[in-house]
C-alpha cells in the first residue's frame, strides 16, 4: 500500500499519541466508515493543512518560466550531442512547465519537432510544429518550421491527405502498456467482441464463467465449461488509475542520462497509460501530461480539474489516497447515493448469487432465485454470515460499473486502529484542501448529497469554502472507503523493462508504473499457483454523450474508420487501461478461476507467503501449492520441498532439517551423511551473491572480460553446494552469457544461456513466461553466432508460450517473422531489410519489445 510521506505519517502518528485513552478506544470501537471520517474530521484544523501544503512544496507541481527556459537549454545540450531521446525529453519537460501564453512554450514545441523529426516521428513533428505556430512562435523563425513541416510532408505518400488519415487512426490506436502484449486485432473469441460503439453494456466475463458466491470465498469465479490454455477468459476495463512517479521505465535504447534522469510520470500518459515521446501537458500545472487531446479533456472532466490545484499535496498523500479521491470524484454524488441504497430486486439489473453445494458435487453454482434477507450496515460490510442477506450487495454481481467498486469489502476491521487514524486523517486533510481550492465538483452538487446524507462532529473543521455545504463530507468518507478497499483491491499495472543496459542480450525485469481498480478482476480470489496470467494494455471508450451516470464502453482495439461516415455522428472519446486474463492452463469445469495476488510459490517459501498475505489481506492462504508444500515440510512427514542444494562431499541431494533447534541442510544418502548448518550455508550463498554483484557491476562499466573472470570463479565456488537447477546457478549464467554476447562471441554467450534456461524451467515450470521469455532471448543468440536451424527451433518453443501468456500477437512477432524469413534461404547470413540488425553488438537484440 502506497502511504504517504514519511513527513506526513509521523506529523499524523503525533496526533495519534495525543488522544486519550478513551478517544483511542471510542475510535477503534466504531464500525461505520461515515463515523470514521467523522473523526477523523473532527481531528483535523488549519494547522495541519497547512502543515501538509508546506511539506509538499518539495515537489511544486506550478507553472515555471526559469525552468522550462533551463529544460529547453538542457535540450539543445543533447540535440547538439545527437542524443534526439534525451532532448525530446527534455523538451518535453519544458513544455510543460511554460505557461500557456509565454514565448518558452511556441519555442519548446518548435525545438521538440526538430529532434521529433531526427527520431523519424514525422507525425509527432506536424503536431508541434502546428501547437508551436498556434503558441506564437516568432515570426522571424518561421520560415525553419514551414521547411521542417515540408520535409516531413514528403515521407507521407498522400501527402497532407496522408498525414491527416494517419493523424485520425493513431488518435483511435491502442497501444500495450504491458510490453507482454501488443495486439491491434480484436480476437473473435474476445469477451468484448460483440460491442458496437457503445450501443450495450460491458461484457467483461467469457460464457463459460459463472460468479458464485459463498461465505468462506465470498464473489469467486467458477469456470461452467472446459477452458483451453492460453484463451482469454476475461477483460476488464480499470475503473480509475494512478501513474506512480519515478519508476523510471525508460527504454534500453535511450541514453544513460535519458534514463537516469526521466521517470514514468514524463514518459506515460496520465490518463490511459500510453507510452507517449510528445506528451500534451494540463494547461494548469506542470506535472499532468496526456498522449493526446482527448485523453487530456477525458481526465478535466473527470477529475483532475479538481487535483490540478492541489496535485502537490495529492503527491505527498500517496497514490492511494490520490486513487481513492480520483474514484469518488469520477463517480459523482448520484452513483454514491444509488450504490448506498438497498439493492431492489425489482429494479436492478445486478445478478444475485449465492452457492449451491449437493452431495458429490461441491463446486460453486449460481442461483438466480431472489431472497429477501436482512439489511447489513454500510460501515461493516467485512462481516460475514452463513447466507448472504437481502439486499446484501456481496450476494450481487454488479458487473462492470462502479457498484462493483463501492461494493468491495473495505475490512475495516482488518486494518491497525493506528492504520485506520493515518487514513482518515490524510482523507480529510486533503478534502478540506479540496474545499480551500475552490467551489466544489460538479458531479457532487450539493442538491444530491443532502437528501441522503448527514455527518457530524464538524464543530472543529475550518469554514466551509463556497458552496460546500457540511452535507458534501459525504465525498470524504466515499474517498475513505475506497482508500481502504485499495489495501486488498488495488491492482498493480507493470510493464517489462530492459535492464541490460546496452549489451547485446536483452534482461527484462518487470516495473511496476501504475495502482488501478478493476471492478471485475477484484473478484478473483488468489492463489499462490494460479491458473490465469495478466495482459495490460490500452483501450479507447467511446460514449454516446458525456453523461457521467453512463456507462463507457469497451471497444475494439482496431482503428476506427476515418471516412465520411464516421463524422456523422459525434461521440465522445476517452482512453483507459485494461487488462485481459488468459488461462494459464487447461481449466477443468468446476473449477475457480484464480489470480495471485504478489506472492508467488516460485519466488517465495510458504512462511514468507503466508505472511504477507495475512497482513495485507487478512487470510491464511490454503491453496493448492501451500497445501502441498505445507505437507511436504517436515511437520507434514514429507521430505521437505526440494532446495536445490547438493552435499559439498559426496555431490548427492540435501534436505533440510531441525536437529536441536537449530536448522541443518543434510545429505540423504546414508552412506555419507554430511550436513551443514544453515548459517554456513547462509554465508556461502551470500559470497557467490557478491561476486554475482559485482561482475554486473564490471559488465555495466564496460568491462566484460573482467566480469567473465570474476563469474567463473563464482560459478565453480558454487558448483561445489548449488546444483544446476538452484536460482543462483541460472542468474550467474545469464550474466555470463550478457558478458560473451557484448564481446561477440555468441556462441558461448547461447552456452552459457542453455544453463540458465534450465534453471528457469526447475524454477519456474515449462509452461512459464518466464521460461518463454529466455527462450527467446536463446533464439536470438543462436541466430547472432550463425545458427538459424537451432535458432528456429528454440523460437517455437518460445512462441508457444509467449502465445499462451500473450496470446497470438505478442512483441516478439517482429523478431520470429524475420526468422521465418530466412529459414528457407541457403545463406545464413541473409537478413531482410524488414528485420533489424541483430547482430550489431551495441544494439538490442529485440528492437520489437518495448
Amino acid at each position: 500500500m502506497d502511504l504517504p510521506c514519511v513527513e506526513w505519517q509521523k506529523h499524523v502518528e503525533q496526533k495519534w499519541s495525543r488522544l486519550t485513552l478513551d478517544e483511542k478506544k471510542c475510535f477503534s470501537s466504531l464500525l461505520d466508515i461515515d463515523e470514521v471520517f467523522d473523526f477523523g474530521l473532527s481531528q483535523v484544523i488549519q494547522e495541519d493543512v497547512d502543515f501538509l501544503s508546506g511539506i509538499s512544496k518539495d515537489d511544486p507541481v506550478q507553472k515555471d518560466l526559469e525552468r522550462a527556459a533551463r529544460c529547453r537549454k538542457e535540450g539543445n545540450s543533447s540535440f547538439k550531442t545527437r542524443d534526439y531521446t534525451a532532448a525530446v525529453l527534455h523538451y518535453s519537460q519544458g513544455v510543460c512547465h511554460a505557461s500557456l501564453s509565454s514565448e518558452q512554450l511556441s519555442l519548446c514545441y518548435a525545438n521538440r519537432s526538430a529532434a521529433l523529426f531526427h527520431l523519424q516521428r514525422y507525425r509527432e513533428c506536424l503536431e508541434d510544429i502546428d501547437r508551436a505556430l498556434n503558441h506564437g512562435y516568432p515570426s522571424h523563425l518561421k520560415h525553419k518550421l514551414q521547411d521542417r513541416q515540408a520535409q516531413c510532408l514528403n515521407h507521407f505518400p498522400n501527402g497532407t491527405e496522408g498525414i491527416t488519415t494517419t493523424k485520425q487512426g493513431a488518435g483511435h490506436q491502442a497501444e500495450g502498456v504491458c510490453s507482454r502484449t501488443n495486439s491491434t486485432k480484436p480476437n473473435p473469441k474476445s469477451p468484448n467482441s460483440q460491442q458496437q460503439n457503445g450501443s450495450a453494456s460491458v461484457s467483461c466475463l467469457s460464457p463459460g464463467l459463472s460468479v458464485c458466491f459463498s461465505p468462506e470465498k465470498g464473489r469467486h469465479l467458477v469456470a461452467t465449461k472446459g477452458i483451453a490454455a492460453g484463451e482469454v477468459i476475461l477483460e476488464n476495463r480499470a475503473y480509475s488509475c494512478v501513474l506512480i512517479p519515478g519508476m523510471g521505465g525508460g527504454r534500453r535504447e535511450e541514453t544513460e542520462e535519458a534514463g537516469r534522469v526521466f521517470g514514468t510520470e514524463v514518459r506515460y500518459c496520465h490518463q490511459c497509460l500510453r507510452e507517449t515521446v510528445s506528451p500534451v501537458p494540463c494547461e494548469g500545472c506542470s506535472y499532468a501530461r496526456y498522449c493526446s487531446e482527448g485523453c487530456r479533456r477525458g481526465a478535466w472532466e473527470w477529475h483532475h480539474r479538481w487535483e490540478c490545484p492541489i496535485g502537490a499535496e495529492l503527491s505527498t498523500a500517496g497514490v492511494m489516497s490520490q486513487l481513492a479521491l480520483r474514484v469518488a470524484l469520477k463517480a459523482g454524488v448520484k452513483e454514491v447515493l444509488k450504490a448506498r441504497e438497498p439493492i431492489r430486486d425489482a429494479d436492478n439489473d445486478s445478478k444475485l448469487i449465492r452457492e449451491k453445494i449437493s452431495a458429490n458435487n461441491s463446486s460453486s453454482k449460481p442461483i438466480t432465485e431472489k431472497i429477501r434477507p436482512k439489511m447489513k450496515n454500510s460501515g461493516s460490510s467485512d462481516a460475514t454470515s452463513t447466507e448472504p442477506e437481502v439486499n446484501d450487495p456481496s450476494a450481487y454481481y454488479h458487473g462492470d460499473s462502479y457498484l462493483s467498486v463501492y461494493h468491495l469489502l473495505p475490512h475495516l476491521n482488518g486494518h491497525a486502529p493506528s492504520l485506520r487514524f493515518l487514513c482518515s486523517v490524510t482523507i480529510a486533510t486533503l478534502y478540506l484542501r479540496l474545499r480551500q481550492a475552490g467551489p466544489p465538483p460538479v458531479s457532487w452538487e450539493r442538491g444530491g448529497a443532502s437528501e441522503s446524507m448527514t455527518c457530524s462532529n464538524q464543530s472543529r473543521a475550518p469554514e466551509d469554502g463556497e458552496g460546500w455545504a457540511p452535507e458534501l463530507s459525504l465525498l470524504g468518507s466515499v474517498a475513505l472507503r475506497h482508500m481502504l478497499q485499495l489495501r486488498c483491491n488495488a491492482q498493480a499495472v507493470s510493464l517489462l523493462r530492459d535492464t541490460g543496459d546496452f549489451t547485446a542480450v536483452q534482461s527484462t525485469q518487470e516495473v511496476r508504473i501504475a495502482t488501478a481498480i478493476f471492478p471485475t478482476l477484484s473478484i478473483l480470489n488468489h492463489s499462490c499457483c494460479p491458473n490465469t496470467s495478466l495482459n495490460f494494455r490500452t483501450s479507447h471508450l467511446v460514449s454516446p454523450q458525456p453523461d457521467r451516470g453512463s456507462t463507457d464502453v469497451l471497444v475494439s482495439t482496431e482503428p476506427v474508420s476515418t471516412g465520411p461516415e464516421a463524422c456523422s455522428a459525434p461521440v465522445s472519446v476517452s482512453a483507459g487501461v485494461a487488462v485481459s486474463i488468459r488461462a494459464s492452463r487447461d481449466i477443468c469445469p468446476g473449477q475457480e478461476v484464480l489470480h495471485c495476488y504478489g506472492p508467488h510459490s516460485s519466488r517465495m517459501v510458504l512462511c514468507e507467503r503466508r505472511r504477507l498475505l495475512q497482513e495485507q489481506y487478512h487470510f491464511l492462504c490454503i491453496c493448492q501449492a501451500c497445501s502441498l508444500e505445507q505437507g511436504e515440510g517436515p511437520e507434514g512427514g514429507g521430505a521437505g520441498p526440494e532446495t536445490h542444494l547438493q552435499c559439498g562431499k559426496c555431490e548427492g541431494p540435501v534436505k533440510q532439517c531441525s536437529v536441536d533447534s537449530a536448522g541443518w541442510f543434510v545429505c540423504v544418502r546414508l552412506s555419507c551423511g554430511h550436513r551443514v548448518s544453515r548459517s554456513e550455508m547462509d554465508l556461502r550463498l551470500q559470497e557467490v551473491r557478491v561476486q554475482l554483484e559485482q561482475a554486473v557491476d564490471l559488465l555495466e562499466t564496460d568491462r566484460p572480460a573482467q566480469s567473465v573472470m570474476l563469474l567463473q570463479r563464482a560459478v565453480s565456488h558454487a558448483g561445489v553446494f548449488l546444483k544446476e537447477t538452484h536460482s543462483l546457478q541460472g542468474q550467474l549464467a545469464d550474466t555470463m552469457a550478457r558478458a560473451y554476447s557484448t564481446m561477440g562471441e555468441w556462441r558461448e554467450a547461447a552456452c552459457q544461456l542453455e544453463r540458465s534456461v534450465l534453471a528457469i524451467r526447475s524454477q519456474y515450470g515449462q509452461d512459464s513466461i518466464e521460461l518463454g521469455r529466455q527462450l527467446f532471448k536463446l533464439a536470438q543468440l543462436h541466430f547472432n553466432g550463425g545458427s538459424p536451424g537451432p535458432a528456429l527451433s528454440v523460437i517455437s518453443r518460445a512462441r508457444r508460450l509467449l502465445s499462451l501468456h500473450c496470446g497470438p500477437h505478442c512483441p516478439e512477432d517482429t523478431f520470429v517473422l524475420c526468422l521465418d524469413s530466412v529459414s528457407d534461404c541457403e545463406d545464413s547470413s541473409f537478413l531482410p531489410e524488414t528485420c533489424p540488425d541483430l547482430r550489431s553488438k551495441n544494439k538490442t537484440l529485440s528492437a520489437s519489445i518495448q
